[in-house]
């Protein structure tokens, strides 16, 4: 009985924590949106990066968009109700980011720079931006997440430097728009790099009271099976069950995580196939994007689905990149 009356008890804490959690959410939103109000608005003059997707729609395969003199079709922000978008929250904004796929955000950030619908914000090979292949998500049915990076640099204790602690860790993320996804590098001396076991019960539970949802590391952590009830995302190198003395380098600083190069306040999106990040004011022309990269790959992949035989699938993926042609003997990639 008394096993029960705890569940229950537990059960009620972490409901209460959630609706006041997405209360502090939608309130810290308000406000910045109040103050966005009152900003002076940037044309595309004084601020080109801001304003290179336009109002107007691709058409289905992206094969109706005009070219650049180059060639590349611009990108575009595939939203033609644009006022009504702009009454969008940012917290509703992540949550709808939520619904797609960390692949998907790529496409849309920056893998097909020559497609309407990507935004071309990074050169896809020469900037980091998504992770590699070293870290792997503890919790995949989770499903994906989206937040702002809170980042902190870790390391062995320096005895000419304990200026900083995991208080202060906290106190960014308590300043930081919500939700958050920490980000944290890890620099200790190869020889015991694999065996630090990081972030625990305890870390998590304090970084989840200040509205974060999940964290990077490029090291391992611990207490998997005790945060997994938690619902609080990991993306780490590995799994270790302890650790020694460590100390806290830096906090809101740009970091290096698993390949990704994050800096505080830009957008992370992660899933079991790992995580990218894109700068926040991108945020409301990448969601709309991808509700246009969806409709026009369901479409694709609806016809890929009835093809009989290879001319009906070159046809199809005519106006992509995985139907261009191969230069020597004319045949798909």
């Amino acid at each position: 009985r008394i096993r029960r009356n705890l569940k229950a008890f537990v059960e009620v804490a972490e409901a209460f924590c959630e609706i006041r959690q997405i209360a502090a959410w939608e309130k810290a939103a308000i406000e910045r949106k109040k103050k966005a109000a009152v900003a002076p608005r940037f044309s595309s003059a004084t601020c080109p990066s801001t304003t290179r997707a336009t109002t107007a729609r691709c058409s289905p395969g992206g094969t109706g968009a005009p070219s650049t003199p180059d060639g590349a079709a611009p990108a575009r922000h595939a939203n033609s109700g644009e006022d009504a978008e702009m009454g969008k929250s940012e917290s509703s904004l992540l949550q709808e980011l939520r619904q797609f796929d960390t692949p998907s955000v790529t496409n849309v950030v920056a893998t097909y720079p020559k497609h309407a619908l990507c935004l071309g914000l990074y050169n896809p090979w020469s900037e980091n931006w998504y992770t590699d292949q070293s870290i792997r998500c503890m919790y995949p049915e989770l499903g994906a997440l989206a937040g702002y990076a809170v980042t902190a640099v870790y390391g062995l204790p320096d005895p000419g430097f304990n200026r900083l602690s995991f208080m202060d860790v906290i106190d960014a993320l308590d300043a930081a728009p919500k939700p958050t996804v920490f980000c944290f590098e890890q620099k200790f001396p190869a020889r015991i790099a694999g065996k630090i076991g990081l972030a625990g019960g305890n870390m998590t539970t304090a970084m989840k009271a200040m509205g974060c949802i999940g964290a990077i590391s490029n090291g391992p952590s611990r207490d998997i099976d005790e945060i997994r009830p938690m619902k609080f995302q990991y993306l780490l190198s590995g799994i270790t069950p302890g650790h020694g003395d460590m100390a806290v380098h830096a906090v809101s600083v740009p970091v290096r995580i698993a390949g990704m190069d994050v800096a505080p306040g830009e957008i992370v999106h992660m899933d079991e196939n790992g995580a990218c990040k894109f700068p926040a004011q991108h945020l409301e022309a990448v969601v709309a994007n991808l509700h246009a990269l969806r409709a026009e790959e369901t479409e694709r992949m609806g016809k890929l689905a009835k093809a009989k035989n290879a001319g009906q699938v070159r046809e199809i993926l005519g106006g992509h990149s995985y139907g261009a042609k191969a230069k020597s003997k004319g045949k798909t990639r």
